[in-house]
Order: C-alpha cells, then sequence, then structure tokens
C-alpha cells in the first residue's frame, strides 16, 4: 500500500514507478520539483487531491493472470487483445516518448546508450501502430467472422487476402522485428538497469521500457500461440468440407 499521506511525490515515483503517470497525466513534475508532498502540490496546482489519491491507490489493479485464454471464443479473445494489449500500446508509447525523448537530451551526452533506445523505440512506435492497424481493419475482423461461421453456422466464404495464414505470416514476421528491436533495448539498458546516478525521469523510462516489453511478450503470445493457430484450424475444417 503506497503511504501517500507521507511520503515525497519523489519517493511514491521511486518506491513504485507506475505512478509517475499519475504525476505527469496531472502536471506534477516528480523529477527536479518532486521533494514536495502530494498534498502540498495539490494545493500549490489548485488539484482535488482525493482525486489524484484516488488515482494513484487504483494503479496496481491488474487483471487475472491466471485466466484460460485457451479456453474463450476467438471473437472475445480477439476482442481482449484490443481492449487490453492494444490499448495498452496506444496510451504509453507517447508516455515513454516523452520520457525518452527528455532522458536522451539530457543524459545523451554521458549516455550514449540512451540516444540509441531512443531511436529504437521510435522505429517500434512506427511499427506497432501500421501493424495494429492492419490487424484490427483486415485479420481480427476476418477471425471474428470465423468464430461465428463456428457458432452460428453462419456461410463460410474465403476472405480477399486467400487464406488467413497469409496475414498471420505477415503479423508474425512483423512480431518478430519489433521483438528483435526491443530485445536490442534491453541489451542496451543492461535489461532496464539505471546507472546510480539516473535521475526519477530516467528511472521511470527504464521501468516503463520493461513494463511495455512485458507487455509485448503476453501481447505476442495471446496472438501468436493461441488466436492464430485456432484461427488457421477452424478456417481449414470450412476449407476442407
Amino acid at each position: 500500500m503506497l503511504d501517500i499521506e507521507h511520503k515525497t511525490v519523489a519517493e511514491l515515483v521511486t518506491e513504485n514507478y507506475k505512478t509517475a503517470d499519475v504525476f505527469k497525466k496531472n502536471g506534477i513534475d516528480f523529477c527536479c520539483g518532486g521533494k514536495v508532498s502530494v498534498k502540498d502540490i495539490c494545493t500549490k496546482k489548485n488539484l482535488s487531491y482525493d482525486k489524484i489519491k484516488s488515482e494513484l491507490e487504483l494503479i496496481d489493479q491488474t487483471v487475472d493472470s491466471d485466466i484460460d485464454f485457451k479456453s474463450w471464443d476467438l471473437d472475445k479473445l480477439t476482442d481482449y487483445i484490443v481492449d487490453k494489449h492494444h490499448k495498452y500500446v496506444t496510451e504509453n508509447i507517447p508516455i515513454i516518448s516523452q520520457y525518452s525523448d527528455k532522458v536522451a537530451k539530457v543524459h545523451g551526452h554521458a549516455n550514449p546508450e540512451v540516444v540509441q533506445i531512443n531511436y529504437l523505440f521510435k522505429i517500434i512506435a512506427d511499427e506497432l501502430d501500421k501493424h495494429m492497424c492492419k490487424e484490427e481493419n483486415i485479420l481480427f475482423p476476418y477471425i471474428k467472422n470465423l468464430a461465428q461461421v463456428e457458432k452460428e453456422a453462419i456461410e463460410f466464404t474465403l476472405p480477399h487476402f486467400g487464406t488467413v495464414q497469409n496475414p498471420i505470416n505477415m503479423m508474425e514476421h512483423e512480431h518478430d522485428q519489433v521483438g528483435n528491436y526491443g530485445f536490442k533495448i534491453a541489451e542496451l539498458s543492461d535489461n532496464y538497469t539505471p546507472p546510480e546516478h539516473a535521475c526519477n525521469t530516467y528511472r521511470v523510462l527504464y521501468a516503463k521500457l520493461k513494463e511495455f516489453e512485458e507487455d509485448l511478450h503476453q501481447h505476442i503470445h495471446l496472438e501468436n500461440n493461441i488466436l492464430f493457430p485456432r484461427a488457421i484450424e477452424i478456417e481449414k475444417k470450412y476449407l476442407n468440407s
């Protein structure tokens, strides 16, 4: 449980990096100006302390990690991937990009690896933006249609892209590319270990990059190992009938 009453903004971020998102969203400096209590900074900035306190208390609420995704219908799983993982990527890319830009600008001379990390993350951001667009507009609607064909016995029609294997091959290739960029970031950051002299923004950047990688691994696992093989299996039944 976060000790919001007695710790400074900087101490809260040090204790749990996720609090940085709440502070940033509300225009509260957690780095150079973080040596102040949440209540005091709210008074100074005319912000609702109760609202920010509530947001801070909710940051650790997570979805149960023991969900049996393999038992889910494909349309439900597809919606979950979009609502949880695509949403996470969309919301966190701008946040991480801002942290990364700042760290590269301030610390890039002494720590040139953060400049390379910034460059690689921009590539990841661009690749994922295009990748998710293709999934949401082309592949996922077809997979959801396959789920309806199976559940409701509606007519099966072959898609314009031939079979589901074709876009899946492309998506898996793009997963590999993004994964390789992520691996390089982990390597450059010494597995997300900030140097001794790192400021809070530097530390939050590395923590957010680690969180981003972990979410991406779960995201790709759900697609590569559950969603895609089952879509191929269902489609084959109707192709061979």
